[in-house]
């Protein structure tokens, strides 16, 4: 018996020593059954330059030793000049792409990474920035790179790379500086009507969408804003940009500055000349009769519900509506019958639906028969109209209502002349009036708020009144919190200045105004902030 256990146990050494790949699991299996394991070591064995213990390696060298015996970072750049606009915060990546980057952005660092010579000869682990004053011209990079060396041993090294920072202004910055007014290209936008709602609408448009990022200057005019770009594609750019948003015709022209006869080079100014379409959101039109009659007899009186690249026209009394695209409209083209800043206040007194819910456009409509009477005829006359509406899902008894008066208008319209016994609505309305409600709430500060561009106005300009100006910008706040369809495209941001008062919080459901959620708003990201926070994390 005492031979057979010393066999037994000769056959499990054997087991071990010839074949360590099953010890592993031999061991598993005995750990499941209960039994003693014997846990295995890793061996270690001497570096053969300075002689401590080490795990055995393929160069039976340690770490320290090996990088005393072998640079993996020798022949790679240590110090690079690198060159940066100030102006537009630019980096030069040549022979003459200007990059634009920030300090310790991702930008920067692939940029920086892209500048070193010889790196596919090792392979780079890491990178990251280390901190130096900003006015210091240098830029600090530290690396970590990995080489196969001695007997397929990988070694592992962090250096550092200094970049000199040199200032040098790029082309476009290098002209407006020599020069200011030293544009290539300036597209100049208009639009012949009265009011200014429509430019901003666009300009939210223009910032969402950062079109005028190019732009060497903007300037506000008297009936639109002019664009100055250093670059004739860029100008080409905008312009096609402003297309794809609004009914536009354009036309260019170039003149030319200067001509070398000997190199052959002609320099030119070009000027694009975009014209909008006069017609507006809630403008009243009467379409023209050659018009009319390849709608399929759409009207002739009709609403302009919406303004994109297209124009939305809804015929108030029988909820046919149709669009028209910027070659339909400039063929035939049509003004506005009367504008948004010739609407009345209404009261309506009672409303009946004559039909079921009609969805026009993505907008919902109950053509609806109302009684309506003027706001300032009450104590005067008692004069009532009865007219037809497509706002019979939004409108009740008691309710205020915005719309024209046709009654007592004095139109001169070409185009309505044309219609020989045509018979005109005394009243069409438009949109539901919320001003009873607005003068309770005057004077609050609104939950949100637009950015604006770096516009130059000049308040000496022949036709330029800041008080106008001020009520459109309110009246177009007021129309993107009532209309969601207008806000969907734009860009609003929470306004931190606003504090929620304990009178907004008592009033009753019934008088509540069109408000903009708090899911619609964007953070409004202050870049000192985030810097601020930057350094704190970095002194902790």
């Amino acid at each position: 018996m005492f031979y057979f256990l010393i066999n037994c146990c000769y056959v499990v050494m054997e087991i071990y020593s010839t074949n360590v790949s099953c010890f592993p699991i031999y061991v598993a299996m005995e750990q499941d059954s209960g039994m003693f394991t014997v846990q295995s070591t890793i061996g270690s064995v001497l570096c053969c330059k300075c002689g401590i213990l080490m795990q055995p390696n393929a160069a039976n060298m340690c770490a320290k030793c090996l990088r005393s015996e072998i640079d993996i970072t020798e022949g790679l750049q240590k110090s690079v000049t690198i060159i940066h606009c100030p102006e537009c915060d630019t980096y030069l990546q040549p022979p003459r792409t200007w990059i634009k980057a920030n300090l310790e952005s991702k930008e920067l660092l692939t940029f920086c990474v892209k500048k070193l010579k010889n790196l596919n000869t090792v392979r780079l682990v890491h990178a990251e920035f280390i901190w130096t004053e900003p006015h210091s011209k240098r830029i600090k990079v530290k690396l970590k790179v990995q080489k196969e060396v001695l007997n397929g041993a990988v070694l592992e090294q962090a250096f550092t790379v200094e970049y000199t920072v040199l200032d040098q202004m790029c082309d476009s910055c290098s002209r407006v500086q020599a020069n200011p007014d030293q544009w290539v290209a300036a597209v100049q936008l208009r639009q012949h009507v009265s009011h200014r709602r429509t430019f901003f609408y666009l300009e939210q448009l223009i910032l969402k969408h950062d079109a005028a990022k190019h732009a060497i200057r903007i300037q506000q005019m008297d009936q639109g804003i002019d664009f100055f770009f250093g670059k004739r594609s860029h100008a080409l750019k905008f312009v096609d940009f402003v297309g794809k948003v609004s009914p536009v015709r354009s036309r260019n022209d170039k003149q030319l500055v200067s001509f070398d006869s000997k190199s052959n080079d002609y320099n030119y100014k070009y000027t694009f000349s975009v014209e909008i379409s006069p017609v507006c959101r809630e403008d009243l039109i009467c379409l023209p009769p050659k018009l009319v009659n390849s709608l399929g007899n759409l009207g002739p009186i009709v609403i302009c519900t919406k303004v994109t690249n297209s124009i939305a026209l809804l015929d108030p009394f029988t909820l046919r509506h149709c669009f028209l695209d910027a070659d339909q409209y400039w063929r035939t083209s049509f003004k506005a019958l009367l504008s948004s800043r010739q609407l009345v206040e209404y009261v309506v007194l009672d409303v009946e639906p004559v039909s079921s819910e009609v969805t026009v456009g993505g907008s919902r409509y109950i053509l609806a028969d109302a009684q309506v009477a003027r706001v300032s005829d009450f104590g005067k006359n008692d004069t009532i109209f009865n007219v037809r509406t497509h706002l019979g899902h939004i409108l009740n008894p008691g309710d205020n209502a915005l719309g024209y008066d046709l009654y007592s208008a004095n139109s001169n319209d070409i185009e309505l002349d044309k219609y020989k016994g045509f018979s005109i609505p005394d009243v069409i309305l438009v949109k539901k009036s919320y001003e009873e409600r607005r003068q309770k709430k005057r004077g609050k500060a609104r939950t949100w708020k637009l950015k604006s561009l770096n516009m130059e106005v000049d308040s000496t300009a022949r036709g330029y009144n800041e008080e106008k100006i001020s009520s459109e910008y309110e009246q177009f706040l007021r129309d993107l919190e009532e209309n969601p369809d207008m806000r969907f495209n734009l860009s609003l941001y929470r306004n931190k200045e606003y504090q929620p008062s304990e009178m907004a919080s008592s009033v009753a459901d019934g008088d509540e105004l069109p408000s903009i959620p708090l899911d619609e708003l964007l953070a409004d990201l202050d870049l000192s902030d985030v810097e601020s926070n930057g350094d704190d994390s970095m002194t902790e």
